[in-house]
């Protein structure tokens, strides 16, 4: 009998990314603040995501995702 195992695609973009990596690991600390008082590098590709925003599907390892929710506070970071 042959087994399939099947591994979530969410799981296989993880760890794509921690190979190569937007830092979001580094940005942490920012989860819980307002996307309006931080500051970040001029050179970090990154987009603020709205709970709401329609965002492009292209997947950039290197794009930092600044998620909000509706009041602007960030809720979450990651890749792509």
């Amino acid at each position: 009998m042959t087994r399939v195992f099947l591994i979530p695609l969410a799981l296989l973009s993880a760890c794509r990314e921690s190979e190569t990596g937007c830092g979001a690991e580094d940005y942490a600390d920012l989860v819980g603040r307002p996307v309006a008082a931080i500051t970040l590098p001029a050179d970090l590709p990154h987009r603020v995501v709205g709970p709401d925003d329609m965002v492009t599907m292209d997947h950039r390892p290197d794009r930092l995702n600044i998620r909000t929710d509706a009041d602007g506070t960030i809720v979450a970071l990651d890749c792509g």
